[in-house]
């Protein structure tokens, strides 16, 4: 069940998140993604199901140091629910959670 879980996410965020010219789509089109997301997380906990255990999404986070400093509570949260991931603090906490986490060592 998890492996169709997995692949039926990486199959979606490919096709949603690609435009023809291979780019990664705008921060809009994130955010959306970032609403599926919780929205399948939310889905799957209705249905007595849970999501445990490390997951590997196809794609490295691709945010700045500036980027983590400013981002939303809520998308933090779904950025490390997103990589199997859980940090209970503030929101600076999380997010230096996150900049540990996501960022090289050069890029702190």
């Amino acid at each position: 069940m998890a492996l169709n879980w997995l692949l039926n996410y990486a199959f979606g965020y490919l096709i949603d998140h690609r435009s023809a010219n291979g780019q990664v789509s705008s921060p809009s089109d994130e955010e959306e993604h970032m609403k599926e997301v919780t929205h399948q997380m939310e889905t799957t906990k209705s249905k007595g199901k849970s999501i445990t255990g490390f997951q590997m999404p196809l794609h490295y986070p691709r945010y700045t140091k500036r980027d983590y400093e400013s981002m939303e509570e809520w998308k933090v949260d779904m950025l490390l629910a997103e990589y199997g991931l859980s940090f209970n603090g503030s929101l600076d906490e999380k997010r230096a959670f996150a900049m540990g986490a996501f960022l090289w060592p050069d890029q702190l």
